[in-house]
């Protein structure tokens, strides 16, 4: 996703609270839930000893809370997740839609249009409204409240509005979230924050076009080199993979990023999600404090029929399609597993190397999957109970998911409570 264009003067520098650890003695917990003392109370996830079963909630938690939607009752879903034994969410923070217009002025509310009727996996299901403000004025006393600790992301995108400046403007990205951390500090909501994720999949899919824009520009080298003389284009040597003067740029967009909005927050754990389609030899991680990269069998490209699954065309024989997926799954299973572990293993040495924990928010079968008459949710399953026991192979593995799809619209997932509960009690035992 994408977004911004030139900034004014006062582009504020930003940092962050602390990550927080689940209360004692909330609510009817399972066993297995996590109990901080207060001394440990508030750690980020840099500094955390065991590993956190993490649900990815995105912008659903937002924009499906209405008269119908799925997270109208947000108690009642914190509730659900504490009982599925999970002790920690990704939700997108909304910082392009908490930040002021280009005049300063705040906008309260924003028009979600829902375009087409093709079942939606994430965000919203019909056309709606959403305050970002008040959400998270209420939403994050009611996580601290249930013993869920919160990573805050963005995948900066429009989700319909009327929105545009900020995701056009040079600096745009580094305001909305200066804007976003001083009204959750103000607000005193960042006790329980355990990092910010600054931009979904860096440096590919997010919603911030600025950064689009100046990325696809770089896109050919000699061409930039006449139209920007005077520009520091590094050597496009045969020895370098990929386009240098692009990961030149993304890397120092990151990593001043990350240094400008830590000199203003110096006690908030900061970085960008990645995920497989990034060479970990490519992105500079030293201003991480932790590595989330994103990771499925379906990167493989191998897997039959999950762009057909993906698609959600309603005219597809998705029974014949599923059942092709699976044969290929059984042939197939022993090097796709001993595949994805070596990526695992890629991941966990990355991490060390830099002298970070590191996770994965989002995995590890298919990137989209939802309830449909012709599927069911075993391969998802499988692909899950595999990937957690090896990522628990490594130690620096802070922060696990299941899936794509612990939110409580995908039914088929949601309603096998004990599935949930079995697999994240394996998570938190580390």
């Amino acid at each position: 996703m994408k977004g911004i264009n030139n900034r004014r003067d006062f582009i504020k520098t930003a940092s962050l609270a602390a990550g927080s650890m689940a209360l004692p003695g909330i609510i009817n917990a399972s066993p297995h839930s996590f109990e901080a003392s207060k001394r440990d109370k508030y750690l980020k996830v840099s500094e955390f000893k065991k590993p956190v079963a993490i649900a990815m909630w995105d912008y659903s938690w937002i924009l499906r809370h209405h008269r119908y939607g799925e997270f109208e009752n947000w108690d009642k879903v914190l509730k659900g997740l504490v009982e599925r034994g999970y002790n920690a969410i990704r939700i997108d923070a909304m910082p392009q839609f908490v930040a002021t217009n280009s005049n300063g002025e705040i906008q309260t509310e924003f028009r979600a249009v829902k375009d087409g009727w093709k079942p939606s996996l994430w965000g919203n299901d019909y056309t709606m409204s959403f305050n970002p403000r008040e959400a998270l004025q209420e939403f994050l006393p009611k996580c601290e409240k249930y013993g869920i600790r919160v990573g805050l992301a963005t995948w900066f995108m429009r989700h319909g509005t009327d929105r545009q400046d900020v995701f056009v403007e040079e600096g745009g990205l580094q305001r909305a979230w200066d804007e976003t951390l001083e009204f959750l500090q103000s607000h005193k909501l960042l006790a329980n924050v355990m990092y910010i994720d600054l931009l979904n999949e860096y440096p590919n899919w997010h919603g911030y076009d600025w950064f689009k824009n100046e990325m696809n520009k770089r896109s050919d080298i000699d061409k930039f080199k006449l139209d920007n003389p005077d520009a520091n284009v590094p050597e496009n040597n045969k020895k370098k993979k990929g386009n240098p003067l692009q990961q030149s740029f993304y890397n120092d967009f990151i990593n001043t990023t990350i240094k400008s909005l830590k000199r203003k927050y110096p006690d908030l754990d900061f970085f960008a999600s990645l995920d497989s389609g990034m060479d970990l030899d490519l992105i500079d991680l030293s201003n991480f404090n932790a590595l989330d990269y994103h990771i499925w069998f379906a990167h493989t490209g191998k897997i039959p029929g999950l762009g057909e699954i993906g698609s959600r065309n309603q005219t597809l024989d998705l029974m014949e399609i599923y059942a092709s997926l699976n044969d290929y799954w059984k042939e197939n299973k022993d090097s796709l597993v001993k595949w994805i572990d070596g990526r695992i293993t890629d991941i966990s040495n990355t991490a060390a190397k830099n002298k970070i924990v590191c996770g994965n928010t989002e995995g590890w079968g298919p990137i989209f999957w939802y309830d449909h008459p012709e599927l069911d949710w075993k391969w998802v399953k499988e692909s899950a109970d595999i990937c957690v026991d090896l990522a628990l192979k490594h130690n620096n593995y802070k922060f696990i998911c299941t899936s794509n799809f612990t939110h409580p619209q995908f039914k088929g997932m949601w309603e096998d409570v004990k599935w949930h509960q079995q697999i994240t009690s394996r998570i938190k035992k580390g």
